[in-house]
C-alpha cells in the first residue's frame, strides 16, 4: 500500500461516518443526474442515424419520409415561417392550460365540500370527457366562432379532466390521524382546507398538471384543424396537402417542443413548490 493510500485511508477513518454517508450520497446523486442526460441523448442520436442511414439506403421518397438532414435544413430555412406559426399555438395553449386547470381546481373542491355536488355533476363530466376531441371541436367552432376563443376551450376540455380526477383524489387523500387531531384542535373548515387538503393534494395536482402541459397542445392543434389560418396545426394540414414532407415533419418537432417546454416548465415549479414530497 501507498503512503498517498495510507493517508486517504487515515483521513476517511477520521471523518463522521454521517459526512462519509453524505459524499457517498452526493456522489451516487451526481452519476444519476449525467446519466440521467447521457442515456436519453445517446438512444435519440442513434435513433437519428438508423433514420438517416434507412432512409438513404433504400431510397425512401422524400415527400413520404425525409431523411433528419432534410428535416433540419427546412427548420433553418423555414424558421421564420415556422416561428410565426408557433407564436399563436403557444398562446392557445398557455391559455388553455390555465383556463381547463383553474375550472377543474374550483370544481374538484366543489366536490370535496358537497357531496351532493359531487354526485349530480361528477357522471356530466365523465360523459363530456368520453366525447372524442374530434368530435367535439367541429361543435365548438360552430358556437364560438373560428377565433381564438374556440382554440382555448377546446385546448381547456382536453386538460379538464385529468386535473379534475387527480385534485379530488388529492383533496381526499388526508391522513385520517390529520382530520382528527385538526378537530380535536377546534379547526376551521378554512384552516383544515388550506393547511391539511391543499398541501397534501399538490403532488397529485402537478401529476395532472405535467399530462395537461402536453395535451393541451393537442387541443390547441386540433381546434387549428377544424379552423385556422395560422399556427401549427394549420402549418401541419398546408404541408400535409402540398407534400411538403420535410416542412410537416418540422412543424411536428416544433409543436413537441413546444410540449416538451411546457413539461419542463410544470416541473420546475413543482420542485420549487412542492419541496417536502419526495
Amino acid at each position: 500500500m501507498t503512503i498517498v493510500e495510507k493517508t486517504d485511508l487515515a483521513e476517511n477513518a477520521q471523518q463522521d461516518p454521517e459526512e462519509l454517508a453524505l459524499i457517498e450520497q452526493r456522489k451516487f446523486e451526481r452519476k444519476r443526474r449525467i446519466e440521467s442526460v447521457l442515456i436519453p441523448a445517446g438512444t435519440l442520436i442513434a435513433l437519428l442515424a438508423i433514420w438517416q442511414i434507412g432512409v438513404r439506403l433504400f431510397e425512401v421518397p422524400l415527400y413520404i419520409a425525409p431523411a433528419p438532414s432534410d428535416v433540419a435544413e427546412a427548420l433553418v430555412n423555414k424558421f421564420p415561417l415556422l416561428l410565426a406559426n408557433f407564436w399563436p399555438t403557444f398562446y392557445e395553449s398557455v391559455m388553455g392550460f390555465v383556463v381547463g386547470n383553474l375550472a377543474a381546481v374550483f370544481i374538484a373542491v366543489a366536490f370535496v365540500r358537497s357531496r351532493t355536488v359531487e354526485r349530480a355533476f361528477f357522471p356530466i363530466a365523465v360523459f363530456i370527457n368520453t366525447i372524442p376531441i374530434l368530435a367535439i371541436a367541429p361543435i365548438l367552432v360552430l358556437i364560438f366562432g373560428a377565433g381564438l376563443t374556440a382554440k382555448v376551450v377546446i385546448a381547456a376540455l382536453i386538460c379538464f379532466f385529468p386535473t379534475l380526477v387527480n385534485m379530488v383524489r388529492g383533496l381526499q387523500a388526508v391522513s385520517p390521524q390529520a382530520l382528527e387531531l385538526a378537530r380535536i384542535l377546534s379547526a376551521t373548515k378554512s384552516e383544515i382546507f388550506w393547511k391539511i387538503r391543499l398541501p397534501s393534494s399538490l403532488p397529485f395536482l402537478f401529476s395532472a398538471l405535467k399530462i395537461a402541459a402536453t395535451t393541451c397542445v393537442i387541443g390547441a392543434i386540433v381546434g387549428e384543424w377544424v379552423g385556422a389560418d395560422v399556427g401549427l396545426g394549420a402549418l401541419i394540414i398546408d404541408s400535409t396537402f402540398n407534400f411538403r414532407a420535410a416542412l410537416l415533419y418540422a412543424t411536428v418537432f416544433m409543436s413537441s417542443g413546444l410540449s416538451v417546454m411546457l413539461f419542463a416548465s410544470v416541473s420546475i415549479a413543482e420542485r420549487l413548490i412542492v419541496r417536502w414530497h419526495t
